[in-house]
């Protein structure tokens, strides 16, 4: 159930919707900079999508399946103290490219990273010592920073621009600076096995020329503990036929695995899960870091270049540095 922002709201300070790595950035630019700012969140824990499920007793990454780190960013810092804290190591630069041919090769790229406990831990860890409230849910957002009839100073929406867009009012100048319609949602399907029954090097793979999924994790093998545990993510239009019964779309999966990775037809899985991401990623991205309109302000992985976890942390921490630079 959720529950009503405003019997803890601070009115003078910023209030930051969303609490994914993204928002959870900004408020940690703006307590850093002695801004008093609360962070809420309908969902029962940080992460947004970064998040996992526990299933059969572990954690499985269901949402991004790494990230990288950009040469000479500010989120490398992040990133050190995470795997000096033992939270994130590196996992591969190598991953596989394979698809309905017989041909298979691999491609190198930056080192990714991956979480021993699941990538939601580093949004929690990052979320440490700020002001959280969960299972709180947000109606409307006025351009004065009016919040379902609380006032702040401001007010950072931390999320797919679709739902920013749903919380703003209709006539806000922001809604012209979001791109609503370039998201693409995917379904990701993890699959438990027995025993591994892939080659160990797999890590994760590009699928090429399938209509049901773009990308395989061996979620063992990421998160360190070997566990038989396969993660695919499905294609947009793949997912867009199943959004509305996400369960639906598991029984393509097994099969589609099996002939990409040249698996026997008595590798079955044990158990899977489903999971509906219906704004997974944008399709492009805008230049500037964020968008900031007097008292409402935009951030996440759309805004500035590629989209990435990377991209989501600089995004929220350089909204949260310009928010408090003009206080």
């Amino acid at each position: 159930m959720t529950s009503s922002i405003a019997h803890s709201a601070a009115p003078t300070g910023v209030l930051v919707v969303g609490a994914g790595i993204s928002g959870i950035a900004c408020a940690r630019a703006l307590r850093d900079a002695g801004v008093t700012v609360r962070v809420v969140d309908r969902a029962r824990r940080p992460g947004g999508r970064m998040s996992g499920r526990t299933l059969q007793g572990r954690v499985v990454d269901l949402g991004a399946s790494y990230f990288t780190v950009p040469a000479g960013s500010g989120f490398s810092g992040v990133v050190e103290r995470w795997v000096e804290k033992g939270l994130a190591r590196p996992w591969t630069d190598t991953f596989a490219v394979i698809g309905t041919g017989p041909d298979a090769r691999t491609t190198k790229g930056p080192m990714r990273y991956s979480a021993a406990h699941g990538l939601r831990s580093l949004v929690v860890d990052l979320a440490d010592g700020l002001d959280v409230g969960l299972e709180c849910d947000v109606a409307q957002v006025a351009d004065d920073g009016t919040v379902d009839g609380v006032q702040y100073d401001t007010v950072v929406l931390a999320m797919p621009e679709p739902q920013a867009a749903r919380m703003l009012a209709p006539a806000s100048p922001l809604i012209a600076r979001l791109d609503t319609a370039a998201w693409e949602p995917t379904i990701a399907v993890a699959l438990g096995f027995a025993e591994r029954a892939w080659p160990a090097e797999l890590h994760g793979a590009f699928v090429e020329g399938s209509s049901v999924l773009t990308f395989v994790a061996d979620d063992g093998d990421r998160r360190g503990d070997r566990a038989p545990v396969i993660v695919a993510h499905s294609t947009a239009a793949f997912a867009r036929e199943h959004l509305d019964a996400p369960e639906g779309a598991v029984s393509a999966v097994p099969g589609e695995l099996r002939a990409l990775l040249g698996l026997e037809p008595s590798i079955q899985p044990a158990w899977n899960h489903a999971h509906r991401w219906t704004f997974a990623r944008a399709a492009s991205t805008h230049p500037e870091p964020f968008a900031l309109h007097e008292r409402i302000g935009v951030c996440g992985d759309a805004w500035g270049g590629r989209s990435s976890v990377a991209t989501a942390w600089a995004s929220g921490d350089a909204l949260g540095r310009a928010i408090a630079g003009r206080r």
